[in-house]
């Protein structure tokens, strides 16, 4: 499992013309990053205390202490923000950080090897594992459903897989 960060949002460029910035939340409560500040970058060397102003479409108005100028928030544009693990909550079981299940590998219901995570996507209707197979140089989106996959197991870095026919 990751240990230390979690990449809980990021800073998608100038709002106006004061210093503040566009933030897009990754957290199942957009507006729970705020109580994470003060953020990281993955590195850990920079670190922004972050105060939302207002909601906008797609994310957040936000302040940065020591940001006052839109030239300042222009150059953090894409920056990904950090929280530190131990501030997150406890997930319940049915549930996982997708930074846990990157590099987990996954197995068929007969115990044969799929590949591994290379990453999770979620496109707007379900999440998708992508599946990096150790044969091939293409990867395989495997729908992260229970049906699709019924067990995860983050203790052994395993996943058991029942993909839809033909998938693999």
């Amino acid at each position: 499992m990751s240990e230390g960060r979690i990449c809980v949002g990021a800073i998608s460029g100038a709002y106006g013309v004061q210093g503040e910035v566009r933030i897009k939340s990754f957290c199942a409560q957009p507006d729970d990053i705020e109580s994470y500040s003060p953020l990281t970058t993955e590195d850990g060397a920079r670190s922004f205390a972050l105060a939302l102003i207002r909601p906008m479409k797609n994310g957040f108005v936000a302040r940065i202490a020591d940001v006052a100028t839109k030239e300042q928030a222009d150059a953090l544009k894409g920056v990904q923000l950090f929280a530190a693990r131990d501030q997150l909550p406890n997930l319940p079981d049915d549930e996982y950080y997708y930074t846990d299940l990157v590099g987990i590998e996954v197995f068929d219901t007969g115990g044969t090897s799929l590949g591994h995570v290379k990453s999770v996507q979620n496109h707007g209707a379900a999440d998708l594992l992508e599946i990096h197979r150790a044969d091939a140089t293409a990867t395989v989106l495997l729908p992260f459903t229970q049906a699709a996959v019924p067990t995860v197991d983050l203790a052994s870095r395993r996943i058991i897989a029942d993909p839809p026919e033909g998938l693999f």
